[in-house]
């Protein structure tokens, strides 16, 4: 019997370390997330913009960016992909941050990979300004002219 019984008491307290592990992880960035923004150094919170613009297609990331960044809508960038056209560029204010399926428009470094963004259809079929993680997104300059009707 107590040859189950250990190793199953050994399975049990590693599960609670484990827990307690990433409770006090989650505890430790929710203490450092706060004093950043204590500091001024991380957004308190994100600001809801406005819902989908008028002339632009229910999946809207793109339009909202193109009109956020242009002025006006330009229908090919209308579809998040075609922003992978603009040349490759380090992360700045005014930079395109795309992955498949989604863009924004980088505002502000904020720390690390975060940035503060304005986000098109970024979740309940609004527009937000909020920080992001630019992480897994590939960063381009709009602003280089490049792609046939952007500038």
């Amino acid at each position: 019997m107590w040859k189950v019984v250990v190793p199953v008491a050994l399975l049990l307290s590693s599960g609670q370390v484990q827990a307690h592990r990433a409770h006090h992880h989650h505890l430790h960035h929710s203490y450092l997330q706060s004093m950043a923004m204590l500091t001024g150094e991380y957004p308190a919170e994100e600001r809801i913009v406005s819902g989908r613009p008028s002339g632009c297609p229910h999946a809207f990331c793109g339009c909202e960016a193109s009109l956020y960044r242009f002025g006006r809508i330009i229908p090919q960038l209308n579809l998040a992909a075609n922003w992978r056209r603009f040349p490759r560029a380090a992360p700045a204010a005014g930079m395109a941050a795309v992955r498949s399926g989604h863009v924004m428009i980088l505002q502000q470094h904020v720390a690390g990979d975060v940035w503060l963004v304005h986000d098109g259809n970024s979740g309940g079929h609004v527009t937000r300004e909020h920080p992001r993680s630019i992480a897994g997104y590939t960063i381009v300059d709009p602003g280089a002219g490049s792609f046939t009707g952007a500038s």
